[in-house]
């Protein structure tokens, strides 16, 4: 570790202090809102993702979070490893911060469209976890539902604070923004309530994942070879499922979306058939619902990223707002293909 600066020296001195490793190489990873991340390699080859968390994290939640990706990995889902520490803890507290340790993943983060082998396989992954976390005790913590719960003219109001911030921030698109914000007041006072009359009147709730996304799947040759950064928070099924197959990358990007989002929902429906097929059905419409009540990304300026995780978060804006228009294009003929899973059995 001979010149290494402050942050890697850190990382070293609690790896050897609370597990008994030694690094040989630590590298910054310039991801993440949330926790200091870093790729290490020690001297006896194991790679390793080292996450340093702030100083003013709820550490509960965390813990839970932890606890809950090795109960998935303990029913054979891939999950990485977490390192217990020199106390036999999950999560170590060293230098006034706390720390997590986990095998790296082979693979990496796909930062294009899914293919429909890739959309599949995450489907059956999905699908087992939901099976698996089923008999999960529900977390505290719950995830929030304004897709479903909020009044359309709150979402509309959300617009002009959004556009106020991204003035004083100095956002450098305005113009572009301000049509975008035109349009999601237009879609919003248009879709919501047709969308909403919609959908079942009970929805599933259990414990998930919560943040199941492209960029919490590490990905090796169209297989998922890892799930990352569980949330653990108690949500719906069905909205986890339409987030994942209705990826705005892939609907903005690929002509096969339609069919990534399918060879999903079909392979998640097969593993996990007793979620009410109505609910399945309904996937693409909550996913529909929830782009269209979320503002993440319109400005980037209050996260302090990096440059290339500004640029990525801008990147996903634009595609969220090219897979709602496209969404709405296509919802009754996505609705009638996913009804069609249903057609030859599942719970109704």
């Amino acid at each position: 570790m001979n010149g290494a600066g402050w942050g890697e020296q850190l990382t070293a001195n609690v790896l050897e202090d609370r597990y008994g490793l030694v690094a040989d190489v630590v590298e910054p990873v310039h991801m993440g809102t949330d926790t200091i991340n870093r790729r290490v390699l020690t001297v006896d080859g194991l790679r390793l993702f080292v996450k340093q968390y702030p100083a003013m994290a709820d550490l509960d939640e965390v813990r839970n979070a932890w606890d809950m990706a090795e109960y998935c990995r303990a029913a054979k889902l891939p999950v990485p490893r977490v390192w217990p520490d020199v106390d036999d803890k999950l999560l170590t507290i060293a230098e006034n911060n706390a720390w997590a340790v986990v095998d790296e993943a082979p693979g990496r983060v796909a930062t294009s469209a899914m293919t429909v082998p890739l959309a599949e396989n995450l489907g059956v992954v999905m699908g087992r976890m939901h099976r698996a976390l089923a008999a999960y005790p529900l977390p505290k913590r719950v995830q929030h539902t304004r897709w479903r719960t909020a009044s359309v003219e709150s979402a509309v109001a959300k617009c002009d604070t959004v556009m106020a911030r991204a003035i004083r921030q100095g956002h450098d698109r305005l113009d572009q923004l301000r049509v975008d914000l035109d349009q999601r007041r237009a879609d919003l006072r248009t879709h919501a309530a047709g969308l909403r009359g919609h959908l079942p009147e009970t929805l599933v709730e259990q414990a998930l994942h919560a943040d199941l996304t492209r960029t919490n799947v590490i990905t090796l040759a169209d297989a998922v070879t890892g799930i990352i950064d569980f949330r653990c928070a108690s949500a719906t099924p069905a909205w986890e499922l339409g987030r994942a197959a209705f990826d705005p990358r892939t609907v903005a990007t690929s002509t096969e979306w339609t069919a990534c989002a399918l060879a999903m929902v079909s392979a998640y429906h097969s593993e996990h058939p007793s979620l009410p097929i109505q609910e399945v059905r309904a996937c693409a419409r909550i996913a529909l619902l929830y782009m269209l009540f979320s503002f993440y990304g319109a400005t980037t300026a209050e996260y302090d990223l990096p440059r290339e995780a500004e640029v990525d978060l801008k990147r996903y804006w634009s595609e969220r707002q090219t897979a709602i228009s496209r969404l709405l294009g296509d919802l009754e003929g996505l609705e009638d293909e996913l009804a069609a899973l249903g057609a030859s059995g599942g719970t109704s």
